[in-house]
C-alpha cells in the first residue's frame, strides 16, 4: 500500500502534483529496500514504479509536443496531461485500497519495464 501511496506523497513534496520526479522515487526505494524479504510488497512496488515511470513517459512526451510546436500544442496536450492527471490519481488510489486488502493490483496502460 505505501509503495503505491508514496507516489502521491512524492508528486505533493516535488510540487509538481501528479508528473513530478519523485512520483516514482518512493516506489524504487521501497522496491529496492523489500525486493529480497516480502513478495507481495516486492510485486506491488514494481507495478508502481512501471505505472509511474509509464506516466513520467507520457508526460514528458506532451512537454515535448508543446515545445516543438512552439507553444501551440499546449491546447492539445494541456487537456490530455489533466485528464491523464486525474487518471493517475484514481487508478493509485484504487491500488493503494486493493493492496492493503492483500489483492495484487495490476494498473491498465502500464508498460512493465521493470521486472
Amino acid at each position: 500500500m505505501f509503495a503505491h501511496l508514496s507516489a502521491i506523497v512524492g508528486a505533493i513534496v516535488t510540487s509538481a502534483f501528479l508528473y513530478g520526479a519523485a512520483a516514482f522515487a518512493g516506489p524504487l526505494i521501497i522496491w529496492m529496500v523489500k525486493k529480497d524479504t516480502m513478495p507481495f510488497v516486492d510485486d506491488q512496488a514494481k507495478e508502481a514504479l512501471n505505472f509511474n515511470i509509464t506516466f513520467g513517459i507520457f508526460a514528458g512526451v506532451m512537454w515535448l509536443l508543446t515545445i516543438i510546436t512552439l507553444g501551440i500544442g499546449v491546447f492539445i496536450t494541456l487537456p490530455l496531461m489533466a485528464i491523464a492527471g486525474i487518471v493517475w490519481l484514481v487508478f493509485t488510489i484504487i491500488a493503494a485500497v486493493k493492496a492493503n486488502e492483500g489483492v495484487a493490483y495490476r494498473y491498465p496502460l502500464t508498460l512493465r519495464l521493470v521486472k
